[in-house]
């Protein structure tokens, strides 16, 4: 239960805004100064934070954003990694997954590749408490839904 000093301070929040951005590449301009600006956030601010926070990540990396706006102009961020399929489609080296995944096999991968994506989607704020093992299975379940195969090791 919160404390009345807790619930004294809380900031109203006017938005959560949801944006997928390339690592160490945001500009004030479209898509970010547009869904900034209409909450009369500062663009720039939010910029050079997540260019510094993002400048370990490779360049062109997109990295999801959620970006909580606050009443008084202020805002807060989170970044995310990299989604999964962004993750399986470097590994496997292909630019889409299949059209018909279980019929065509657009790329197969192994275990250790499942294996070190779910170490790094371990740090993740979502899947910071789930197991490994149910990482890899969730990574393994949008393979095949991409039409990747996973075998144990390559031919």
């Amino acid at each position: 239960m919160a404390t009345l000093k807790e619930i004294l301070t809380r900031r109203p929040i006017s938005a959560t805004i949801r944006l997928t951005v390339d690592a160490g590449a945001a500009k004030p301009g479209p898509p970010v100064g547009p869904a900034l600006g209409q909450y009369k956030l500062n663009s720039m601010a939010f910029c050079k934070d997540f260019n510094s926070r993002t400048q370990k990540f490779k360049p062109g990396t997109p990295m999801a954003v959620t970006i909580t706006a606050f009443k008084d102009g202020t805002f807060d961020f989170t970044v995310k990694s990299p989604s999964v399929t962004w993750y399986l489609k470097q590994a496997a080296g292909i630019e889409l997954g299949s059209g018909r995944p279980g019929h065509v096999t657009a790329s197969t991968l192994t275990v250790k590749h499942v294996y070190e994506i779910a170490k790094i989607k371990q740090s993740d704020p979502f899947c910071q408490y789930m197991p490994l093992e149910s990482i890899c299975k969730s990574i393994i379940g949008t393979a095949n839904s991409m039409g990747i195969k996973v075998q144990k090791e390559l031919d």
